[in-house]
Formats: C-alpha cells, structure tokens, sequence
C-alpha cells in the first residue's frame, strides 16, 4: 500500500500540495482528477518518491520516508515495483519502439519476456509501426508503447498521468480492459485523468483536487453526487463545455 500523509509542497511562495492525505491500495484504481495546474503531477512524483515534499510522510509496503530527510540519499528507488508512465513518455529516440519496451524489462527473472510482448502488441495494434523509431510515430502510438513498456515490468503499483490525452476511444476502451486485468491480479493503480466517464467506470476510489488540496474523496458515486461546493462548480463547467 502506498500512504501518503499530511504532504505539503511550496514554489514561489504558493502552496503546490497543502495537507495532501491520500492512499493506493493494491488491487484498487485510484483516480485523481481535478482542474489543470492544481498540483495532481506533483503529487504523484512524490507518491513515487521522484520529488521530495517539505513535509509530511509516504510510506510504500511499509517502508516509510518522513520528511524532510535528514539524508536525502537514503530514499531507495521503488522501481521496477512502483513505475510511472509521464505524460512526456520518456522514449529513447535512438532505440525502436520494440526495443523501448524490452529493454526496462531485460533483467526480469519470471515469465516468457518475448511472447509476452508479442502478446502486448497485438492487443494494443501495434504491429504496423513497433519496429519505428519514436519519431517516426504519431503522440498515441508513443503513448500505448509508454504503456505496453510499464505493463511488461510487472509492477506492484502503476502510476499514470493523463494517458489517454492522445488515445482514441478504442484504444480507450483497451486500455481500460487492461487497466482491470492488472486491478484484478492485486496491482495498485493511480491514474490522473481529464476524463470523468474514464474515472467513473474505472475508479473504485476517486479523489478530486483542487488549489493543491484534497478537496473530495470517495467512490466514483462523488462524481454524481458531489458534496462540496468546488466539485460541484468543476463537474457543472466540465458539463457545459462537452
């Protein structure tokens, strides 16, 4: 289980994550949403331990960082146990799509690496283009191959930041079924997502954010029925601009 608590985070003075108390659960998808420049990116890089907070504590499988550290370097990587896809993708340009993917994967102990992967590319139509190299391929092909690279490594915990911006409805749709292939096999998701439809069949925890806080939280029974005033202001605006 990843648990962060009271996670506070400044810049220029202005409050990026204020009192942030959030919790992945193994075998749960938990969706973040919440207005852009609210902070949500922040705080997944310090659920995955990849930015410090000033204050405030997270724990992984019970291993637990309370900051601020007194020695910064004693933070061990969770990786590949805990693997964030950004929304950047972080591809290696002189590498092919195909071997983007196997290459993180390489020093896995457990399974066929090579027919699982033959396996990931036809589930996400990847067959036409997975021996391009990442500039020769459209943003949604680099983003399914981000994801087939994560889904290959096997993760306890996946952490996603809005990577469906680029996907068409179809690919949508797959990754959502692959998405509760890995919930049902005990893998803890967190995913940051613009697409309320997206969280309120996916999530069986949503938290909506807002001004660097956890403003809401609940089942996905919160995008319907909103109690506080900020999530009901956010669903209406959303509402009347589809």
């Amino acid at each position: 289980m990843i648990v962060a608590k009271n996670i506070h985070k400044h810049f220029d003075g202005r409050h990026i994550l204020n009192n942030v108390n959030l919790t992945v659960e193994p075998g749960k998808i938990t969706c973040l949403i919440g207005p852009s420049g609210t902070g949500k990116t922040t705080l997944l890089r310090a659920l995955s331990l990849l930015e410090c907070p000033e204050h405030g504590s997270v724990e992984i499988d019970g291993c637990k960082y309370a900051f601020p550290l007194k020695h910064p370097k004693e933070i061990v990587p969770p990786w590949p146990d805990l693997t964030v896809v950004f929304q950047s993708l972080f591809l290696w340009p002189h590498l092919t799509l195909r071997e983007n993917i196997l290459l993180p994967a390489r020093n896995r102990k457990h399974g066929d690496l090579h027919a699982e992967l033959e396996e990931i590319i036809d589930f996400f139509d990847m067959r036409p283009f997975i021996d391009n190299y990442p500039n020769e391929a459209s943003l949604g092909q680099r983003q399914r191959v981000a994801l087939a690279r994560a889904f290959m490594l096997k993760p306890k915990y996946i952490l996603l930041d809005e990577i469906t911006s680029s996907l068409d409805v179809e690919q949508v749709a797959k990754i959502l079924t692959r998405l509760k292939e890995m919930r049902d096999r005990g893998i803890g998701i967190f995913i940051i997502t613009h697409l309320l439809g997206f969280a309120r069949n996916t999530a069986d925890h949503v938290a909506f954010m807002s001004e660097g806080a956890i403003v809401e939280n609940g089942t996905s029974e919160i995008l319907v029925n909103p109690k506080s005033h900020r999530l009901k202001q956010f669903l209406s605006i959303i509402q009347d601009a589809s």
